[in-house]
């Protein structure tokens, strides 16, 4: 069963500085992740919450879920970009509802 996994959320950095510019390109890194598909990093343009940014993939199966959960590259932007530069966020995961 396909997974969508998304995230949204918002940086400690200045809208529009280089520091958020530099860490957006890197988040766009993980699309080559080779389970990763149809990866999208995406505006939040809702005056609904405080998020100002999204990350959408999909994955064929939690195999390949996974496979880019546990992938260096993966942790290693966590580890080194993600958890000093991301001020809050929301994960959600969904499959298909039938």
């Amino acid at each position: 069963m396909m997974i969508r996994h998304t995230v949204t959320f918002r940086l400690k950095h200045e809208k529009g500085s280089e520091q958020e510019k530099a860490f957006l390109k890197l988040a766009n890194n993980l699309s080559s992740i080779s389970t990763v598909k149809n990866f999208e990093l995406l505006k939040q343009v809702s005056s609904k919450n405080n998020f100002d940014f999204g990350l959408s993939m999909e994955f064929d199966n939690q195999a390949d879920y996974d496979f880019y959960s546990n992938n260096p590259k993966h942790n290693e932007f966590v580890q080194k970009y993600w958890i000093p530069e991301v001020d809050d966020f929301l994960e959600i995961d969904y499959e298909k509802y039938s």
